[in-house]
């Protein structure tokens, strides 16, 4: 699987072609009740805040028996606690915080658990998870890959 992009610019995140948004929904589906948080870190440039919009948009589109929210650990809006919040107010009875993040370091391991920790007891019964980060995922190859191939 080959990926495309359609900005050639490679320092700043790049957006995901049409080709990648027409594959459809994921048949796989929960209920809905149950909600999907994005999550990424949050950056002072707005275009790489702009890339977790979108992808929470590819993300509903896939998943369309979901509630898709999205939100930053900081220096943006949506914060985690009010991107928690958006997911009761839509209906949900369990949220899945789904990190944008490379690895289990401290923001997934440390401070996306105490966020966790802390909704679910401030909201019982809510059932809140955390999600594993994209890591050492069999496509992550194919999309370094495809990076490096960027270059020419």
């Amino acid at each position: 699987m080959h990926l495309r992009f359609e900005n050639g610019d490679r320092r700043a995140p790049a957006r995901i072609s049409a080709d990648v948004e027409n594959l459809g929904p994921h048949r796989q589906t929960t209920s809905m009740s149950t909600a999907i948080l994005l999550i990424a870190h949050g950056s002072r440039v707005q275009a790489a805040n702009d890339d977790l919009t979108r992808l929470a948009e590819l993300l509903s589109a896939r998943r369309p028996d979901d509630i898709v929210e999205h939100a930053y650990l900081e220096l943006s809006e949506p914060s985690i606690p009010r991107g928690l919040q958006a997911c009761i107010e839509r209906g949900a009875t369990e949220v899945r915080m789904l990190p944008w993040f490379l690895s289990a370091g401290a923001h997934v391991t440390e401070d996306l658990e105490a966020f966790r920790r802390k909704f679910e007891s401030d909201h019982a019964p809510v059932r809140c998870r955390v999600c594993p980060p994209l890591g050492l995922h069999p496509l992550m190859i194919e999309i370094l890959l495809d990076r490096l191939n960027e270059v020419g």
